[in-house]
C-alpha cells in the first residue's frame, strides 16, 4: 500500500501537535509546515515519520515552494488539514486596517493556497484524497464575542470548503470543514479572564474542549470512513447551539 502523505498547517500549535499526533498514530507521514522553524525542528526530532518546514503561509510563492519540495521528496500528497490560524481581538469599527488584512491572511488566505497546491500534488495519487479545514463556531454563532474580520475569515474558508467540495467530488477529492467551540489551545491567551469564564459557562458540559477531541474528528475524516464526507461544515460544540 501506498504510504498515505499528510500536510498539516500551523502544526507547531497546540490543535496543530494534537493533529499531528493523532495522523502519525493512524499511520500517515506528516509534513508539518508553521512559520515557528524551532518548533517543528524540535517535533521533527521527537516524532518519527514527521517532517517538519518553516513557511510563512502568508507568503504564496513560500506556499508554491513548500509543497514543489514535498512533491519532489514524497511524491505528492493525500490530506491536507488547513489549521493555521489565530484571532486578533480588536473591535468594530476600530479594526485596523493592517491588522483586517492580516487577520485575512492568516486564516484564509494560507487555507486558500495551500489548497491550490495540495490539489495540484493529490494528482494522480490513489484513493480517496481529503482537505480538512480547522473552521470556528464564529463563522455562524453571532452569540458568541468574536470580532467580525475573524468571522469574515473563518466564514470564507466554509465557502471555500463547498466550492473545492463540488469542483473535485467527481476526482475523489473530499473537502470538509470542522467548526469547534471553545477548545482549550494557546489562543486562550488573546481572552480576558471574565470573557474567557463566560464563554466556558455557556458550553453544555461546563468545559472547553480538548484539542485531542478536535483531532480525533480530523483522523476520521482523514481514514476511510470519511470517504463519503464531502462539502460540509461539522459543528462541534457539545449541541450549545441546538435552538
Amino acid at each position: 500500500m501506498t504510504n498515505r502523505i499528510a500536510v498539516v498547517t500551523g502544526a507547531a500549535g497546540g490543535m496543530g501537535r494534537a493533529i499531528v499526533r493523532r495522523l502519525l498514530n493512524d499511520g500517515l507521514t506528516l509534513v508539518g509546515l508553521d512559520i515557528d522553524g524551532a518548533a517543528v525542528a524540535g517535533m521533527e526530532q521527537r516524532l518519527a515519520g514527521f517532517v517538519g518546514m518553516a513557511v510563512d503561509l502568508t507568503d504564496p510563492a513560500a506556499v508554491a515552494s513548500a509543497f514543489a519540495d514535498i512533491r519532489g521528496v514524497h511524491g505528492g500528497v493525500d490530506a491536507l488539514v488547513n489549521n493555521a490560524g489565530t484571532c486578533f481581538m480588536s473591535d468594530f469599527p476600530n479594526i485596523p486596517a493592517e491588522e483586517f488584512v492580516r487577520q485575512m491572511a492568516v486564516n484564509f488566505g494560507s487555507a486558500f493556497h495551500c489548497c491550490q497546491e495540495a490539489v495540484k500534488a493529490m494528482s494522480g495519487r490513489p484513493g480517496v484524497r481529503k482537505i480538512v479545514n480547522i473552521s470556528s463556531n464564529g463563522a455562524y454563532n453571532f452569540d458568541v464575542f468574536d470580532p467580525p474580520h475573524y468571522r469574515a475569515s473563518k466564514a470564507a474558508m466554509d465557502t471555500l470548503t463547498k466550492d473545492l467540495a463540488r469542483r473535485y467530488a467527481a476526482e475523489r477529492i473530499a473537502v470538509n470543514s470542522l467548526a469547534p467551540a471553545m477548545t482549550e489551545t494557546p489562543l486562550f491567551g488573546v481572552l480576558t479572564e471574565d470573557v474567557l469564564a463566560r464563554a466556558i459557562a455557556a458550553m453544555p458540559h461546563g468545559r472547553a474542549m480538548q484539542p485531542s477531541e478536535i483531532a480525533d474528528w480530523v483522523g476520521f475524516l482523514v481514514s476511510p470512513a470519511g470517504d463519503i464526507c464531502s462539502g460540509n461544515v461539522i459543528i462541534l460544540n457539545q449541541g450549545r447551539d441546538v435552538r
